[in-house]
């Protein structure tokens, strides 16, 4: 049963067309709906569970989490609109939290005992983005996420126990 986190960039820059006139926003909601179409086929993906998150800020960037229907999930993503900033340091930081508090309620990770060896619970985080400059309400940053990391690698490291 593994969980499938979808990380859909909504900010502004997602608004440009291609050369066909669709919106690069259109064509990542078309990938993942051609994606859940094809994993929908195979017997073995009858346990997976589907997460949509945005760019927005929490709580406006969680639009279906592990309880949400198959329905509500589609709808949500048909609903995204690309209007926001570009944010991936903290989008990615609420996948996180949101994977580690499915796990906290599924019982596969226990407050103060750790992880329960014997569970296992793949998650998968998908990000789909046009790859443009990171942006916040204080403007354009010029570092790459290359040479200058903005992420919140701290917080992500932890949930990982990678420190």
């Amino acid at each position: 049963m593994p969980v499938l986190l979808f990380l859909i960039d909504t900010s502004a820059s997602m608004n440009q067309r291609t050369h066909l006139g669709t919106t690069y926003l259109d064509i990542a909601k078309g990938a993942v709906e051609t994606f859940m179409k094809l994993r929908g086929r195979d017997p073995a993906s009858r346990g997976d569970r589907y997460m949509l998150v945005n760019f927005e800020d929490v709580p406006l960037g969680i639009k279906a989490g592990w309880k949400e229907s198959h329905a509500t999930f589609m709808t949500e993503l048909r609903n995204l609109q690309a209007t926001g900033l570009t944010t991936i340091g903290q989008s990615l930081r609420t996948a996180f939290d949101l994977l580690n508090l499915n796990r906290l309620v599924t019982g596969i990770d226990n407050y103060g005992q750790g992880r329960n060896p014997f569970f296992l619970e793949p998650s998968i985080i998908i990000a789909i983005t046009d790859g443009n400059k990171l942006t916040s309400s204080s403007g354009v940053q010029d570092e790459q996420l290359g040479k200058h990391a903005v992420l919140p690698f701290v917080m992500a490291a932890s949930m990982l126990n990678l420190q």
